[in-house]
């Protein structure tokens, strides 16, 4: 994918992952947030689930990419959480 294929997937999966989630983040949070759940979706659902799916634009990459944020949206609000108790 390129450069801004990335950007939109990220944008499209942040954005799905906070209305799961159910937080209120901004456009740039939102795009950090799906490229970084991207990363973690393409290792999860590919490497370690053996998922494979072809490059590029497309269900796939954005359900992967939305899954990867939420589980990072979990597990910072689980930090936060656990912060918050101490």
């Amino acid at each position: 994918m390129g450069f801004f294929a990335w950007i939109f997937v990220g944008l499209i999966a942040g954005w799905i992952a906070e209305q799961i989630a159910g937080r209120e983040h901004g456009l740039i949070t939102n795009l950090v947030v799906g490229v970084i759940g991207a990363l973690i979706g393409g290792f999860l659902f590919g490497s370690l689930l053996g998922f494979r799916y072809d490059e590029g634009f497309n269900f796939a990459t954005i359900a992967s990419a939305t899954g990867g944020a939420v589980i990072l949206l979990w597990i910072v609000g689980a930090m936060r959480a656990r912060n918050s108790m101490s």
